[in-house]
């Protein structure tokens, strides 16, 4: 009885003819997302801000101009306050609000005693017609230490992983490391800057995360070329990645795939999870992307990988 397939098992797709579409579109991505970074930069969460964070959910739509006004009206000049939707809060839409302030500061004052005032003061002026789902609280030398030791992570994740992808294959394949999954991680990031969703610590553990899967999917690409390279010796650098590429083609649409409907149920699970999730659905695709018109692409610009010839046609690869 045959297998049922969703897409062929071999394919025969001229990837390399295309990269010039993929690096226009890809340049594009790179250059929204500069763009995005350096013009409204992130819309950083507590952890990374420091204050106080109050979730509350009403029985009718929140008016977010009244409820900002009443936060206001309590002394806090710039409140954060906006609604969301998640499970519960999706009946009626707008039913749920996150608020977001800076806590005064106050001589003498132990600071955990303010924010404790500010959690207090803010439920005595909204009463009981809200629902208070959740309260955190950050001081800001712990949100800015985390925001330091984030970047900090994010960067030497991504520098060692292509160290030990250099030394495992050769230095070539570890600039197209470096180049393929810091673009992944730098574009992911931009679309948080373009949405502005809340870029919090969640959102940096699935950036890192995002680092992994990516190498993971570069790495098989990485490693067909190598093979590739041992059995077709006098192939050209261009058929040789274009077969490899067309090889591993389903493995990389499968996994994906995969992937990504294990992490859809997780967009449904609140805010601590909605934004994490977001993060990886995103960066599978740009990854999946990336480790095709990036990571093998970049080789074509590189002196000669493993030191092979690049006389003879792809069409030997099938005598």
């Amino acid at each position: 009885m045959p297998l049922l397939r969703f897409i062929p098992e071999t394919t025969n797709v001229d990837f390399v003819k295309y990269r010039w579409w993929a690096f226009g579109i890809d340049g594009l991505l790179m250059v929204i997302s500069i763009i995005a970074i350096l013009w409204q930069g992130f819309n950083l969460g507590i952890d990374f801000t420091g204050g106080v964070l109050m979730e509350v959910k009403s029985a009718q739509v929140i008016d977010i101009g009244k409820l900002r006004g009443d936060i206001i009206a309590l002394g806090y000049n710039d409140p954060v306050v906006q609604t969301f939707g998640s499970g519960e809060c999706d009946r009626p839409a707008g039913s749920c609000a996150s608020i977001r302030v800076q806590p005064r500061e106050v001589a003498g004052v132990d600071q955990n005693d303010a924010d404790q005032a500010v959690v207090n003061e803010i439920k005595a002026k909204l009463g009981t017609a809200y629902q208070y789902r959740r309260t955190e609280v950050v001081g800001p030398k712990v949100s800015g230490e985390l925001l330091n030791k984030g970047i900090l992570a994010t960067i030497l994740a991504v520098v060692m992983i292509s160290v030990y992808v250099a030394f495992r294959f050769e230095w070539q394949y570890g600039i197209g490391a470096l180049i393929a999954t810091g673009h992944d991680v730098f574009v992911t990031a931009g679309f948080f800057s373009v949405t502005h969703l809340d870029f919090n610590i969640n959102t940096v553990a699935a950036l890192l995360l995002l680092a992994g899967y990516s190498i993971n999917d570069t790495v098989v690409v990485f490693d067909r070329l190598r093979e590739n390279r041992r059995k077709y010796k006098r192939m050209s650098l261009v058929d040789m990645i274009n077969l490899s590429t067309n090889q591993i083609a389903t493995r990389t649409t499968l996994v994906s795939a995969a992937t990504a409907l294990s992490v859809i149920p997780l967009l449904f699970g609140g805010p601590v999870l909605h934004n994490f999730s977001v993060a990886i659905l995103f960066g599978i695709l740009v990854g999946t992307f990336s480790s095709t018109y990036v990571a093998a692409m970049l080789l074509l610009y590189m002196p000669a990988v493993g030191g092979g010839s690049t006389d003879t046609k792809a069409e030997e690869a099938t005598a």
